[in-house]
């Protein structure tokens, strides 16, 4: 059976930062991740992505995104970065290898089984990066089951090529749902409709010159009212009122919710040229139409369902003490938790950057981890 001091489930871009900042201290680890390659899932995602925080602020542990790469690197950018991430840190990544579960070794209390296809894997520590996206939620609507057009989660989005020339719904206004719906406005979609259950705030990318992401964490060092009251009132002057073009005034705040934005890159422009119509949240669906909760109903050739991921967690971790309700770790990404010898990696819900935290995360990690191993050696 193969063994590691430290396994970490998952070779995105936490498990990445993890492997480097703890080989920063000299230990080595092993990184089982389920795609092929590194990056599967970045490469996976729709063709125009791009990194919604600029390139100073989105590097991992001890080795930053060169300058070479663009201020905000796309999808094929970052792809090729976690793989120069590895091979500079000569990490040891196997690939094609899913964990099916994760256990405590019944034999060596003290240590972790990760239970995968290709045979056990024992630890003394267990670092969980699987990610916040790893399993697309795909709301069971009624009628679902007699709709003859195309339905999707947006986990399967590439381009707007296949919906050239169709009536396309979009459903859930997140950072995904808003830059699809732009997406397919400016490629060719007869028509394009947001369903939208609770508006979000939308905020520049670049308010005046400054990325939004370094506004964001300056922002974070004041109350929550107060950091709320400066966004919207930047994301006025910058963008004006929207609900003058059909879309309802935020129901939440990104500081007092501490909830990301919609981060626009596209999406204002294709609603203030009426490109994309905005509608009520989806209720139920027919055979060719899309009924709202107004009562209202149009027909569609295509649904794209932007409604989000779950963990997966709860499936994945036989220790349930360690998630809260929303199957979420509870406690924070690096720390200690419950369980002797098991953290987490990437779970951070936070205004200043998914990587940004990450790169934070990592390092503390790193500390917690050497700690322990010298602690229970």
């Amino acid at each position: 059976m193969p063994e590691s001091t430290v396994v970490i489930v998952g070779g995105g871009a936490s498990g990445l930062s993890a492997a480097g900042a703890l080989q920063r201290r000299g230990i080595k680890a092993v990184i089982l991740e389920e795609d092929i390659e590194l990056g599967g899932t970045w490469a996976r995602r729709y063709d125009r992505l791009h990194l919604h925080t600029v390139r100073g602020f989105s590097g991992l542990a001890h080795y930053s995104i060169p300058r070479r790469y663009s201020k905000y690197p796309s999808r094929e950018e970052f792809v090729a970065y976690l793989a120069e991430y590895a091979q500079h840190f000569d990490l040891r990544v196997v690939n094609g290898c899913p964990v099916r579960k994760i256990r405590i070794d019944a034999d060596r209390p003290s240590s972790w089984t990760a239970v995968t296809a290709r045979g056990d894997w024992h630890s003394r520590v267990i670092v969980i990066a699987t990610g916040q996206y790893r399993v697309p939620i795909l709301p069971k609507w009624s009628g679902r089951e007699t709709y003859r057009g195309d339905l999707v989660h947006s986990s399967r989005y590439r381009s707007a090529l296949p919906y050239s020339g169709k009536r396309v719904l979009v459903v859930g206004a997140g950072n995904s749902g808003t830059e699809i719906a732009a997406d397919l406005a400016e490629h060719g979609a007869a028509h394009v409709a947001l369903s939208i259950r609770t508006p979000p705030p939308i905020v520049p990318r670049d308010p005046f010159g400054m990325p939004v992401q370094r506004t964001g964490i300056l922002l974070s060092f004041l109350p929550a009212a107060v950091a709320d009251r400066l966004a919207r009132l930047t994301a006025r002057l910058v963008l004006g009122d929207l609900t003058r073009h059909g879309l309802p005034a935020p129901q939440w705040m990104p500081y007092s919710a501490r909830r990301i934005p919609v981060i626009d890159v596209g999406f204002v422009g294709a609603l203030k040229e009426r490109r994309v119509q905005i509608r009520p949240a989806l209720a139920r669906l027919t055979a060719e139409t899309a009924v709202f909760e107004d009562g209202s109903a149009e027909p569609f050739d295509a649904i794209i369902a932007a409604t989000g991921f779950s963990t997966g967690l709860n499936d994945l971790l036989e220790a349930k003490e360690v998630l809260n309700d929303l199957n979420e770790p509870v406690d924070p990404s690096g720390q200690p938790t419950a369980r002797p010898g098991m953290f987490f990696m990437g779970y951070t819900h936070s205004l200043r950057g998914h990587l940004f935290e990450a790169n934070l995360a990592s390092r503390r990690l790193a500390k917690n981890v050497e700690r322990y191993l010298q602690r229970t050696a």
